[in-house]
């Protein structure tokens, strides 16, 4: 079912950006074709929060050490705000090369362990037209319609 997420920065400079996670964060990555690159992350964890209204979201990096990360960032020459202890973590923003804010925090909250890749039927070696139909049949037995 779900094999991982895909979070996105925007920027008004990517470029700027990518080389930033590339060289400074050293995150993995691929290029797709054109210099876009996609870059690998940690095991990940999603929490839904109250909100007055949908569609508003959120992207923090973790660290184990924030005090060390605004260290390296510094010896980077990236600028990072004042570090806040919110009880749940400790919070500092960086500053990306391409205008934009990220913030990076030290859990102190409790964390899921990273869920496993299960492998659906087809990469298992079983024939997708068989894995069609049944869904097809099955979807068509419960009434549903492809929207």
């Amino acid at each position: 079912m779900i094999i991982g997420a895909h979070s996105i920065i925007y920027s008004r400079n990517p470029g700027a950006d990518r080389a930033f996670l590339r060289d400074v964060l050293r995150l993995d990555h691929v290029d797709v074709g054109g210099g876009w690159l996609i870059f690998g992350l940690p095991p990940a964890e999603v929490a839904v929060h109250p909100s007055e209204g949908n569609d508003v979201h959120e992207f923090y990096l973790m660290c184990d050490d924030v005090d060390a990360f605004v260290d390296a960032m510094n010896e980077n020459e990236i600028a990072c705000g004042s570090i806040q202890d919110l009880g749940w973590g400790r919070l500092t923003q960086l500053s990306l090369p391409g205008g934009g804010k990220l913030g990076v925090y030290e859990p102190r909250h409790s964390r899921p362990k990273a869920t496993a890749v299960r492998k659906s039927r087809a990469s298992r070696g079983r024939p997708s037209k068989v894995r069609t139909r049944r869904r097809t049949a099955s979807r068509a037995a419960r009434g549903w319609k492809r929207r």
